[in-house]
């Protein structure tokens, strides 16, 4: 491979996952999902039980969080709201092996922190979906 294509490569090596991510803040920015609701999936769970599963609202809170309205992000899905930081904190660290040709190794957690964080899911269900009972 010549030096002038090896830079190319390595420059849309570097690009590509900052592009998939701008992409995807462009496309909520630019087509809200209270305002488009058509174009984006639909829970199936809320669908068929009119319950709001753990992730309900989550493609809302995150449009929320680009136009920096926290609060409101917080209304519409708390739990995605509040792990925001440590996705964003782990797809840096994800980046960063990935730019260093490192192998990314997906997290291997504990039955215990597997067993916790369903538990976590499922209060966060009951909790919000008390209101609509």
């Amino acid at each position: 491979m010549t030096p002038n294509r090896r830079r190319a490569a390595d420059v849309l090596r570097t690009a590509a996952p900052l592009a998939a991510i701008a992409f995807v803040a462009a496309m909520l920015l630019r087509f809200p999902p209270e305002q488009y609701a058509q174009f984006y999936p639909q829970c199936p769970i809320y669908n068929f039980l009119h319950l709001q599963c753990p992730g309900c609202g989550t493609t809302r809170a995150l449009a929320a969080l680009l136009h920096g309205h926290v609060l409101e992000a917080l209304r519409l899905n708390a739990l995605t709201a509040l792990l925001m930081p440590l996705a964003a904190i782990y797809a840096a660290l994800c980046y960063v092996r990935f730019l260093q040709r490192k192998p990314i190794r997906f997290p291997q957690p504990s039955r215990s922190a597997v067993y916790a964080t369903l538990a976590v899911a499922a209060i966060f269900m009951v909790i919000r979906n008390l209101g609509h009972i």
